[in-house]
């Protein structure tokens, strides 16, 4: 045991790093970004929500930077096809054959920028590849690679020419995660670098600090990663709950109760734990859970807003011992 954590230890410092790294690019947000690493060992994919101007971009293309992988980015749009995100059968003249070429969902890390800018035809095109990791194109599937990663950004203000995304799609989220903005501090701190023109490394300097191999090895590790029996069932308590509260319409399925265990075991990780605790489970249910859930009619009558729905539902839980 105390081998396994001085592994985990090792492996913690890098994700210091990365994280230092990464605040020599953006200021502050430290909460997404913790979030965002969370997910990508967790082998799940990543909604981030926020106005524009605070980042959401930036901070998905310096982390893809931080990893040794390659990257693309889809920019949906409202004429965006099916085949500009997975790619095409093409007819090749010489050999007399069709020959596939590959869209840019083809990568390891893909940010998608206002994913609800497109229709929902091409919203779909992303169902199989976010939940099988493959593309199915006339009767032949495509392989992605292990650390297959969707970060999809979205703006919550602007509703002129977006297109809701279906549940459906939303469930294969494994976070959903809310940008605000900075505080006064860190936008003087923004200023500042602003001013010095030079204060922020440009992303075209930004070096890979760990590779595939090492988000392999930490998956591999997850199984490792101690949740007790009493941990397992708070968390089904939580997840129960929320098909039972009043203010909501909608609860969280048995694939949220997965989610939340898996981020929690990989939350711990990157703390350098191989031990999972009441506090992880509780600061990982918001982004686990609120896009998993629909609110009724008598929370919009009683000011109830999503956050506090969540956080009602969990006090009202008995925390293990």
């Amino acid at each position: 045991m105390n081998q396994q954590r001085l592994e985990l230890t090792g492996f913690a410092s890098k994700i210091q790093e990365i994280k230092a790294n990464i605040s020599s690019v953006v200021v502050g947000q430290n909460f997404p970004i913790d979030m965002i690493l969370t997910s990508i060992l967790a082998e799940g994919h990543v909604l981030l929500e926020g106005v524009p101007g605070i980042a959401k971009t930036l901070i998905a293309r310096t982390i893809s930077k931080l990893i040794d992988t390659s990257f693309g980015r889809i920019q949906f749009t409202p004429d965006l096809m099916p085949s500009d995100v997975l790619g095409t059968e093409v007819f090749n003249m010489k050999n007399g054959d069709f020959e596939f070429h590959k869209g840019p969902v083809f990568a390891d890390i893909v940010l998608v920028d206002e994913i609800n800018r497109a229709p929902a035809k091409t919203q779909a095109a992303l169902f199989e590849v976010m939940q099988e990791k493959q593309v199915t194109i006339d009767a032949n599937t495509y392989q992605m690679n292990p650390v297959f990663t969707i970060i999809a950004t979205q703006n919550p203000v602007e509703q002129e020419g977006t297109y809701k995304l279906p549940e459906a799609q939303l469930d294969r989220f494994i976070m959903k995660i809310s940008l605000g903005y900075p505080s006064a501090q860190e936008e003087i701190e923004i200023l500042k670098r602003h001013y010095n023109s030079n204060g922020f490394v440009k992303l075209d300097d930004v070096r890979p600090i760990i590779g595939i191999e090492d988000i392999m090895a930490m998956r591999k590790m997850l199984t490792s990663v101690i949740i007790t029996p009493e941990l397992m069932r708070y968390i089904v308590d939580i997840i129960q709950s929320t098909r039972t509260n009043k203010y909501i319409y909608l609860g969280a399925s048995p694939r949220a109760s997965v989610a939340l265990m898996q981020t929690s075991k990989a939350f711990a990780l990157l703390q350098g734990r191989d031990f999972v605790t009441p506090d992880d489970i509780q600061l990982l249910a918001y982004p686990v859970l609120q896009h998993r859930i629909i609110m009724n009619t008598d929370a919009e009558l009683d000011g109830q807003t999503i956050y506090n729905v969540i956080r009602s539902v969990i006090a009202n839980i008995e925390v293990p011992k």
